[in-house]
């Protein structure tokens, strides 16, 4: 197979002869191999792990985002993603990173729940008149 792990400023892993690729989705983990039928998972935020030749097991901490796997190419679009040897660092900083909201992005988040808040009261009091 062939794995390509995209950002959204950069090609962040660009990877050949892939030979197993295990994935964290909301309801579970779950594994590719070359001959897995075409399908498409959301991602958690958690640990990709794929295995090469050349490289062996690799392992990839990633914020969500998508997998496609369609015929041998995967590809997995995500909004961050780090490479690291040590699965217990990795886990770390995956529960730090991108587990945990900073505190713009509470508040952006905020004010747009109060943005679209307030349009669906106006639009329901226009649509009563």
């Amino acid at each position: 197979m062939t794995l390509k792990i995209l950002l959204p400023f950069q090609v962040f892993s660009d990877k050949v002869k892939v030979a197993r690729i295990v994935a964290e989705t909301p309801t579970g983990a779950f594994g590719l191999l070359p001959n897995r039928l075409d399908c498409v998972a959301a991602l958690e935020p958690g640990i990709l792990t794929y295995e090469t030749e050349a490289d062996g097991e690799v392992f990839v901490a990633i914020d969500e985002g998508v997998l496609v796997k369609t015929g041998p190419d995967v590809l997995v679009s995500a909004r961050r993603a780090m490479v690291g040897k040590n699965l217990g660092e990795l886990r770390e900083a995956v529960a730090k990173e991108f587990l945990t909201l900073d505190e713009q992005e509470q508040s952006v988040r905020t004010v747009m729940a109060k943005l679209e808040t307030g349009f669906l009261r106006r639009f329901a009091t226009f649509r009563h008149e």
